[in-house]
């Protein structure tokens, strides 16, 4: 029986044929089997990497939101107005982008945990992008009252990336200006207060 034999960077190749997978079929479907194959390499090679599918699938979504938080801080390093509020802003911007170009990583970072392990690193790359949304609420309300609004502003517009995904926003409605204009009355709500 002929070995197989793997170049370069085998854990990245499973972590980008595991990526893959999940863009073409629910995340029930995929298995380490299934990203070997896809990989090029042996059915038993992912578990010199990753001890089960669940660990595989955890060290996507940490990376997942490690892209996240690049992506919210280029939103708010990049927009207009660079007040507090207005860098709060572009990151909601950015939030719903990062769901509309990456919806299969998104979808696993924020949805079904099974079979997913949480490993110490998803675990915290996961409070990471937490603390980021955080710490741009704080910029705008103070200490006190960012974790609060933290919580509004994400699943305000965690909820409008996951309508967005469903394909349940009518076509007329200019979704950018949605989520600004939500975050907007979220930041007039907060400061208020």
């Amino acid at each position: 029986m002929a070995k197989t034999y793997h170049h370069g960077d085998l854990h990245e190749q499973l972590l980008n044929a595991g990526e893959q997978a999940l863009t073409e079929m629910p995340v029930d479907k995929v298995s380490l089997r299934e990203i070997a194959r896809r990989a090029g390499v042996s059915h038993a090679a992912p578990k010199h990497h990753f001890p089960s599918l669940g660990h595989l699938l955890a060290e996507i979504a940490a990376r997942g939101f490690s892209r996240f938080i690049a992506a919210l801080d280029e939103g708010a390093d990049t927009a207009r107005d660079q007040t507090p509020a207005g860098r709060l802003t572009a990151m909601g911007r950015a939030y719903l982008q990062f769901a509309t170009d990456n919806p299969a990583v998104y979808q696993l970072m924020f949805g079904q945990r099974e079979p997913m392990v949480m490993t110490p690193r998803l675990t915290e790359a996961s409070y990471d992008a937490w603390q980021q949304i955080v710490n741009a609420v704080a910029a705008v309300t103070g200490q006190a009252r960012a974790p609060m609004g933290a919580i509004h502003v994400w699943s305000s517009v965690h909820g409008l990336s996951l309508l967005k995904l469903a394909q349940r926003i009518p076509p007329d409605v200019p979704l950018h200006n949605v989520a600004e204009s939500q975050v907007r009355m979220l930041i007039e709500g907060l400061q208020a207060e």
